[in-house]
């Protein structure tokens, strides 16, 4: 995607020196950065502190983050402790381990001597495989939109919801809930998309909404607690939301006020879909609420918020009394009961186990 008019992915291997260099989102969308991350522990804090975010992109960041390590020892210790020390960065997000377990059962029976090229040849390739896999989502998620313009008058606007940031910032390249969005765009579609905040971080606020102002998009931003009201005024046609950790049976892992959102939703009889690449599917989990751990993230990002002020200077600014502690849950689980569809590579799948594995037959136990 582009920003201005330069062509960007959010993580590449620079062709003049070979560094990692990433968007630092921590300062969009008042300042647009880009870092290099050099060793382990940069790889490690970029994921933890939130310098790149998203499922599918803290993937390919911990992916990257092997590979450079590789250059530096590519012993099995060394492999053995990026492991563990990226995986530790982040709990909920399963793409996280997805990549670490592919970087390492690869390696692992790669000689010592070629395990640096290719490391950084296998990360590169799953940052491929994420742009691919996330335009293939794209163009499913565009049938349901299409679906939804065909029922609609001539020229009336197709209105998405959407919930934090499952863009193209979040991935690799296109997004995974976004994807569809700029699809559909493209292929000439009216369509008006309603921008949830997000709280506590404002991912939707100050990175999807950045997005779709960057493409020229119809968007406006929305408080949280707007969007059953917006549903309930006919203002909605479709919800798609992004997820970093699906169950086998279909329930969903996302930002926290997804499952608000689900609930609002069905009581309207409004479709909510969620838009996943299959990295995001944990075959291993059946209950997200028993099952799936919940990350609990610093107080402050409750009690503070970044925003420019009237100079254009930026700043953190406290909004709640002193004293008064912030409780930071930052997932939710949503039931499969409540989502219409999981938008795959392959496909749009029914939210069962049985709906999955008839996209994902290998998966069958």
């Amino acid at each position: 995607m582009k920003v201005g008019d330069t062509h960007y992915r959010s993580i590449w291997r620079n062709e003049d020196d070979g560094k990692v260099m990433i968007i630092d989102q921590r300062w969009l969308p008042h300042e647009f950065r880009i870092v290099s991350l050099d060793g382990l522990d940069d790889f490690a804090t970029a994921i933890r502190d939130m310098w790149v975010r998203g499922a599918p992109l803290i993937g390919a960041t911990a992916a990257y983050g092997v590979a450079v390590e590789m250059a530096r020892d590519a012993s099995d210790a060394a492999l053995d402790n990026a492991w563990e020390v990226l995986h530790a960065t982040r709990p909920t997000a399963i793409n996280l381990r997805w990549a670490l377990d592919d970087m390492r059962s690869m390696l692992r029976n790669t000689p010592v001597e070629r395990r640096a090229d290719e490391a950084m040849r296998r990360a590169a390739e799953i940052c491929d495989m994420d742009v691919e896999t996330n335009r293939q989502i794209g163009l499913h998620g565009l049938e349901i939109l299409r679906e939804i313009a065909r029922k609609k008058g001539p020229g009336e606007p197709v209105n998405v919801l959407t919930h934090c940031n499952a863009g193209w910032i979040a991935t690799v390249d296109w997004g995974t809930a976004t994807s569809p969005i700029y699809q559909a765009v493209e292929d000439g579609m009216n369509v008006h998309v309603w921008v949830d905040e997000t709280r506590p971080r404002n991912q939707g606020a100050q990175l999807t909404s950045w997005e779709l102002n960057s493409h020229g998009i119809d968007h406006h931003l929305v408080v949280d607690n707007a969007g059953g009201h917006l549903m309930q005024h006919g203002d909605v046609d479709v919800v798609i939301v992004g997820t970093d950790r699906t169950t086998a049976s279909g329930d969903v892992c996302n930002k926290i006020g997804t499952y608000l959102k689900a609930l609002a939703a069905r009581d309207n009889d409004i479709p909510f879909y969620v838009a996943l690449p299959s990295s995001t599917i944990d075959w291993t989990v059946h209950d997200g609420l028993a099952e799936i751990p919940i990350e609990e993230r610093n107080q402050d990002e409750v009690t503070r918020v970044f925003g420019k002020l009237d100079d254009g200077s930026t700043a953190h600014v406290q909004i709640s009394p002193d004293g008064t502690p912030g409780a930071n849950p930052a997932f939710d689980v949503t039931p499969a009961r409540l989502v219409t569809g999981l938008i795959t590579e392959r496909g749009v799948a029914e939210a069962s186990e049985e709906g999955l594995l008839k996209l994902f037959p290998e998966k069958k136990r």
